[in-house]
């Protein structure tokens, strides 16, 4: 079971990228998924989740400029980043509590991380 991210890449200010992130492997259900990112010398931090049902959260650096959506049916989360600033450059990386089956037993699990893809954004 794996988290595959993709659609980072260069960006001019005041320009857009997507972001999506699929889930592939034996998943029964997800429950929340998110992004996070890490600037280079910095902590990793928080960009958005969202449950399964729907319900958002953002940080507030990016509310009102960033849009995270799912596809259940695709096992795919989305980040769709508009407005994008200079700090917004970071890698961004997909996140997921899901549970899965393992021969034949269900197993839950949280903080499961994709590999980072990377974002920059230039002024």
């Amino acid at each position: 079971v794996q988290l595959q991210a993709s659609g980072g890449g260069l960006a001019q200010a005041g320009g857009s990228l997507r972001l999506s992130c699929a889930a592939s492997g034996s998943i029964v259900s997800i429950w929340d998924m998110g992004w996070y990112r890490q600037a280079p010398g910095k902590e990793r931090e928080l960009v958005a989740t969202i449950t399964s049902g729907g319900g958002t959260n953002y940080a507030d650096s990016v509310k009102g400029r960033f849009t995270i959506s799912r596809d259940n049916g695709k096992n795919t989360v989305y980040l769709q980043m508009n407005s994008l600033k200079p700090e917004d450059t970071a890698v961004y990386y997909c996140n997921a509590d899901w549970v899965i089956q393992t021969g034949g037993v269900m197993e839950a699990s949280k903080d499961n991380w994709g590999k980072g893809t990377l974002v920059t954004v230039s002024s």
